[in-house]
């Protein structure tokens, strides 16, 4: 995932202290605006010496410059464990729509679509110190 990140998307906007990595981009139906993030592993740790901002831009150089996929997949995994992509700014969006624009961008279909409350997970997630997996929370409501 991380290579297709950084081939077709290039470095993050922005980055949080939680380790998470943003996109906003106008891939949604009709070039509507599209959040795309890229969620950190429960009690995620950045790497050392690395600033927030570039943690991305080294794991991406890494995972390029090898070509071992399994080395290259535990340098992700160690740091991330999912990317959810949906409407930038509010917007109300359906999700099959969505799901078929977020394929064409990426070139990978997504492993769930559907609704979410992102702040009952943004709840959840800050009551669990960080111990809670974003991605998993995600995938859970939606197949709730």
């Amino acid at each position: 995932m991380i290579r297709e990140l950084d081939a077709r998307f290039g470095d993050p906007v922005d980055a949080y202290v939680n380790g998470s990595q943003t996109w906003l981009r106008d891939d949604g139906p009709g070039g509507e605006a599209i959040e795309w993030r890229l969620h950190p592993v429960p009690n995620w740790l950045p790497p050392a010496d690395v600033a927030i901002h570039e943690v991305f831009a080294r794991v991406s150089l890494a995972v390029t410059e090898t070509e071992d996929d399994d080395h290259a997949n535990g340098l992700a995994s160690a740091l991330w464990d999912g990317l959810e992509a949906f409407p930038a700014y509010g917007d109300e969006m359906e999700p099959a729509p969505l799901a078929a624009a977020v394929t064409e961008a990426l070139g990978v279909p997504p492993d769930g679509v559907g609704l979410v409350d992102h702040d009952e997970i943004a709840d959840a997630w800050e009551h669990s110190g960080g111990s809670l997996s974003i991605t998993k929370a995600l995938l859970d409501q939606i197949k709730a």
